[in-house]
């Protein structure tokens, strides 16, 4: 079966710049993009309905049918279907993202602190959904990544990483970019003298523990990607740090959330926090157990 990947529309320049990563991540990876808007209020259409400013659904029409454009004007071949749901939008999200392969949002960037599309509805279905979701932000003045650059990820040694290794090293191989894995990790208490400086032998030894460590985890990716230029850091700072900085230039940042269906509420984790309210590019939030 075709992958499926949905993106939330709004009508909001957000939910536009989801469209097109949206849409371009679809023909990458050869899938339909389905365009999704969520109304509560939307009325019952009847056959034939009526048209112009007349339709009770006039908006949400035109939402759709401007999404639709965007689409069309770079990528008319793409294979699209369109969806008038009326739900609410948080169920409506959680609800197309189990049958989807890949779910996009746009993300609203108020400065210190970002609000996502629709309210933080963006938020709540990543904490909740075991599908990848990616958040896209539209930030006045930004830099355009330059060609070739590279997917980001952050990468936790002390968890499971196989579905966040596995979706960056595809999304690497598709754009045919570089992969910077960086691996965050404070020093460990041993590194410290008792006058709370840092012994440089101890400090090495670590950092070259953590290496070996990320090494191993890298391994049969590396074997299963030759064509896909590596780049391995091990950071000495902690992960939100670390992945945010080595991401400055990046095309996509990917990071990892651990998925637990029980109460109390799921949460995201602070790295997925820093990434999605800090990175400068596309986040994408791989769930994993």
């Amino acid at each position: 079966m075709q992958d499926v990947i949905t993106v939330g529309v709004d009508g909001t320049p957000e939910a536009t710049a989801a469209v097109r990563w949206a849409a371009h991540e679809a023909e990458l990876r050869r899938a339909r993009l389905r365009l999704l808007h969520a109304w509560v209020l939307l009325a019952p259409e009847p056959e034939p309905g009526p048209t112009g400013e007349d339709d009770q659904n006039y908006w949400p029409h035109r939402i759709i049918g401007d999404a639709r454009e965007v689409v069309r004007d770079r990528h008319p071949d793409l294979p699209v279907d369109e969806a008038l749901v009326a739900e609410d939008p948080l169920a409506a999200l959680k609800e197309a993202a189990d049958q989807s392969s890949l779910l996009v949002l746009g993300s609203r960037d108020l400065g210190p602190l970002a609000r996502y599309v629709m309210g933080e509805i963006g938020l709540q279905v990543v904490a909740h959904t075991r599908t990848p979701t990616v958040l896209v932000r539209t930030r006045p003045g930004a830099a355009t990544p330059a060609p070739g650059a590279p997917v980001t990820a952050g990468l936790s040694l002390h968890e499971p990483c196989e579905a966040l290794l596995a979706f960056a090293f595809e999304s690497a191989a598709r754009r045919g970019v570089p992969l910077r894995v960086v691996h965050g990790r404070h020093l460990p208490s041993y590194a410290y003298n008792r006058g709370g400086g840092v012994e440089p032998v101890a400090a090495e030894q670590a950092a070259e523990d953590a290496r070996q460590e990320l090494t191993a985890a890298l391994r049969p990716w590396r074997e299963k990607f030759p064509d896909v230029r590596l780049d391995a850091r091990v950071e000495q700072e902690s992960a939100a740090r670390a992945v945010l900085r080595d991401a400055s230039d990046a095309a996509l940042l990917v990071v990892g959330r651990r998925h637990k269906l029980h109460f109390p509420a799921p949460k995201i984790g602070h790295v997925v926090q820093a990434a999605v309210h800090h990175a400068p590019c596309p986040v994408a939030i791989v769930p994993h157990e």
